[in-house]
């Protein structure tokens, strides 16, 4: 049995566990979510997170200094970046669209009184750019800030490229250290269907069926366009600009969606993802390792349609009319958030706090959805890894069409 359809498997399996337990027997589930489950998927979370670090910087390095000609890095870089802000802007417009249709947040009642929710400052957009320079490059891999870890990487790549001959040894250690992470992760992902019962069948039986029943609409418009995103944005982005299949494209990205679905983490599933788009879509590794790391910090086209459908779904529920000018501020300021508060922890809240705060709604209001977002943070990083891989897939065969041209 290969590694996909086991995690699948273990995925499946986790559910209904974890879903039992909360039903037939909360206190056993308990028992079981401190001495089990928790533990499962802890381990391999860490597992994982030790190896994204090293993977990122070796990768980006490797990624730049492969491309060679700086031109050639400034134009994947525009393309990358433009794609990841466009397809982010499609996402929350069809999460705006949908929600205003389908209405969920109109369809029930909810406890906006005992709606609580306390939102941690999000830094600006200003404050983000300033910080990518990193004071100090240690630090910045001990905290795992990525958009440092990135930018320091890609200079230190640009500076191998230029210097040639002199450091092919640097180049060749750099080699070896991306190969021994490699190695490393296919190992822990060995490990990958146990973690993925762990963190299933906890997050499930955290959540329980009467949390996830009183909030199934406002779930149901979430998943609707998360897979409407998925099948059109990125499906025709294989089709038209990379000129593939999108059914091989899927088939072949299907491991790195599992995990990413089980993790919640863009992240976490990183060394996955790359892996599967190199050995399964034929990425390049160079164009692989500059793309998917950057995707991963700034691209959230899944975080982009949960607040697309919140923020109208909390409008519907408090009574507010948001105006076309309040609509097409939402659009822009989850854009913008999408880079300005990348790398910071329980990232989707805090940017749906800056977007609720620009027009004016009530914060409290993400106290509603609480309960089940950790279910739906599992669906929105698969969507997000996928466009990532999406993106790189397009500019590899872009570059290939390129290259037999000249």
């Amino acid at each position: 049995m290969n590694l996909t359809k086991k995690i699948i498997y273990a995925l499946i399996l986790g559910a209904l566990v974890g879903l039992s337990l909360n039903i037939f027997s909360p206190s056993l589930f308990e028992t079981f979510n401190k001495f089990l489950f928790d533990p499962l998927g802890t381990i391999f979370i860490n597992l994982i997170k030790l190896l994204v670090v090293p993977i990122v910087l070796f990768s980006i390095i490797l990624g730049v200094a492969g491309l060679g000609d700086p031109k050639k890095l400034g134009s994947i870089g525009f393309k990358t970046v433009f794609y990841f802000l466009c397809t982010t802007a499609i996402a929350i417009i069809l999460a705006i669209v949908l929600a205003m249709v389908i209405s969920p947040g109109t369809k029930g009642e909810f406890d906006t009184e005992n709606a609580t929710f306390e939102a941690e400052e999000a830094p600006s957009i200003g404050e983000t750019f300033l910080n990518i320079i990193p004071d100090n490059p240690i630090m910045a891999m001990a905290e795992g800030d990525m958009l440092q870890i990135i930018f320091m990487a890609a200079l230190i790549g640009f500076a191998l490229t230029v210097l040639g001959k002199k450091t092919e040894g640097i180049v060749k250690l750099v080699e070896q250290g991306n190969e021994l992470v490699m190695f490393l992760v296919t190992w822990v992902m060995k490990l990958a269907p146990y973690g993925t019962f762990g963190l299933i069948a906890s997050a499930i039986g955290e959540q329980g069926y009467s949390a996830m029943k009183a909030m199934a609409l406002y779930m149901i418009v979430v998943v609707i366009g998360l897979i409407i995103h998925t099948i059109l944005i990125y499906g025709g982005t294989i089709l038209f600009l990379a000129r593939k299949s999108p059914i091989w494209f899927f088939k072949g990205f299907a491991p790195a969606m599992t995990v990413g679905f089980s993790t919640s983490s863009s992240n976490a599933t990183l060394p996955l993802s790359m892996e599967a788009a190199q050995d399964n879509l034929g990425v390049k590794k160079e164009i692989s390792s500059f793309v998917q790391p950057l995707g991963a910090t700034i691209n959230m086209d899944g975080t982009a349609i949960m607040q697309g459908v919140a923020t109208i779904f909390i409008a519907q529920v408090y009574g507010v009319d948001l105006s076309f000018t309040a609509l097409v501020t939402v659009v822009i300021t989850a854009v913008l958030a999408s880079i300005g508060t990348a790398g910071v922890p329980g990232v989707g809240l805090i940017m749906l706090a800056m977007v609720l705060s620009s027009v004016n709604l009530p914060v409290e209001g993400i106290g509603l959805i609480l309960g089940i977002d950790r279910i739906l943070d599992m669906a929105r990083t698969s969507v997000n890894i996928t466009g990532d891989a999406a993106c790189a897939v397009m500019i590899n065969e872009q570059e290939k069409r390129k290259e037999s041209a000249a």
